[in-house]
């Protein structure tokens, strides 16, 4: 008698895993690859900073060939989220990348910036070099700035959209920068569905112009930042305060302010505060100049989407001012005016970018201004180590930028309480709840002093399984 052949067991599929390909370790270059079966879903694509040889090979070459990603989803444009998206374009990536509107909408603006950047950094090298062959070529062009746009799809928070089969997501606030949020996805696995909770840059409690950031829901893994896992950032209300006493202070010498700031996120805060100080009082009328192209196209995103704003923040854009000028606030885009605030006679604030004072206008009112005592420079964001920023913190009579010293006449005043990013205090409250009800936890986006000191709190909190991973490091979700 023939023994019976037992039927084949069904098809059980593999476990979904999520590689940690940047950001795993530090704070620069966010990219994730999320396998589910045969799908292959890239959680953002942004760009490595850091020494420039080290930074261009390391965005120019993908750890996975980029045709094989289905899609992108995307947790906000801030470029060391998104700006690496035109290379993978570049390179055969054709699928979708899902973001909100807002974020949509910014990154017209953000990546064109960054290829102009890209562009000009090429040119720069190349005539340092005296042309010689082989020509440093751009990291990517506006030609691929457009096909990646052409490969967004726009979706609200809170919608439920299917990314491939097995594989599904939506949007949730998470309170950063106008359009960043927080990404909860379901995928197949070989016994039941699984969740993914990825967090991306969650912000602060209790500041103004954005909504708060939205509840973590419980989930197998959860992905999380730890920018400032360790620190806590001084009271927002003191920091304006101080901001406030630095600009009367400048005021009454008849000086200028300069304050450096990020055209994204950064530049539209200090606006905010200052529009704040002269209706209260707290600062006398003075002109404000806001010298950034960019930052105009960003606030012009923002009028776009009052809906994901504070409901203040959207009745004053409603009512035709705040934000995008008006109340003391004048936008300059043309070079040649740009060129001019410095000198004008009498007091005036001038926001300006790059942040770390190490690129765009601010470099040229630096050059009018560090050496005028009667001036302030108010940097009002993290200064890396070796930049501009950083160099004006030392306490040296002369600042070198633009291949010279100068004299560092001016004051420098530093104000660390307007960061964007949770702090200890708020990954308590964000995380605290959720004990017991997260299997895995991993820590991304932060040095790793920063994540290692977030894990141990956690792990005090009831939370079994938290790590910090390497670069390549793997997790299975479940």
């Amino acid at each position: 008698m023939t023994p019976a052949v037992p039927s084949p067991e069904p098809h059980r599929p593999a476990e979904p895993t999520l590689t940690f390909w940047g950001a795993a370790g530090s704070v620069s270059g966010s990219m994730h690859l999320l396998e589910v079966g045969n799908r292959k879903v890239l959680l953002d694509c942004g760009l490595h900073q850091g020494k420039r040889e080290e930074a261009r090979q390391r965005n120019a070459h993908f750890p996975f060939h980029p045709t094989q990603i289905d899609a992108v989803l995307l947790s906000h444009a801030h470029i060391d989220h998104c700006g690496n998206l035109p290379t993978l374009t570049r390179q055969g990536f054709g699928g979708p990348i899902y973001c909100t509107p807002p974020t949509r909408d910014l990154l017209r603006v953000m990546l064109a910036d960054s290829a102009k950047i890209q562009e000009e950094d090429a040119a720069h090298l190349n005539i340092a070099r005296n042309y010689a062959e082989p020509w440093v070529q751009p990291l990517y062009h506006h030609a691929d700035v457009e096909e990646t746009l052409n490969r967004v799809v726009q979706v609200p928070y809170g919608k439920e959209v299917e990314v491939a089969r097995g594989v599904r997501f939506k949007f949730v606030e998470a309170g950063h920068i106008l359009g960043s949020a927080m990404l909860i996805i379901t995928a197949a696995g070989p016994d039941r569905e699984r969740v993914l909770c990825f967090s991306g840059d969650m912000g602060r409690r209790g500041m103004p112009i954005l909504k708060p950031t939205a509840a973590i829901p419980p989930a197998d893994v959860l992905v999380c930042e730890s920018t400032y896992g360790n620190r806590l950032h001084r009271s927002f209300g003191e920091t304006v305060e101080k901001l406030y006493a630095a600009i009367r202070d400048t005021i009454a010498r008849g000086g200028k302010a300069l304050i450096p700031a990020f055209s994204l996120g950064r530049t539209q805060l200090i606006i905010h505060v200052l529009q704040v100080g002269l209706r209260e009082g707290k600062l006398p009328k003075l002109p404000i100049y806001v010298d950034s192209p960019l930052a105009s196209e960003v606030a012009e995103v923002y009028r776009a989407h009052p809906n994901s704003l504070a409901p203040e923040i959207a009745q004053a854009l409603r009512e035709g001012h705040g934000l995008l000028g008006g109340d003391g606030v004048t936008y300059v885009r043309d070079f040649e005016q740009s060129t001019l605030l410095a000198t004008k006679p009498g007091p005036a604030v001038i926001i300006a970018s790059s942040g770390m004072c190490d690129a765009g206008r601010v470099q040229q009112h630096l050059k009018q201004l560090v050496d005028d005592p009667r001036c302030t420079v108010i940097l009002v964001s993290f200064q890396a180590p070796g930049t501009t920023g950083r160099r004006l913190l030392e306490p040296k009579p002369t600042v070198r930028f633009q291949g010279r010293d100068w004299n560092k006449w001016a004051e420098v005043v530093h104000l660390d309480g307007f960061s964007g990013h949770a702090d200890r205090d708020d990954f308590l409250a964000y995380l605290g709840p959720l004990a017991g009800q997260v299997g895995k936890v991993r820590l991304i986006h932060g040095e790793r002093e920063q994540a290692l000191a977030l894990a141990d709190t956690l792990r005090d909190l009831g939370y079994a399984d938290v790590g910090v991973p390497a670069p390549g490091d793997r997790v299975v979700i479940g």
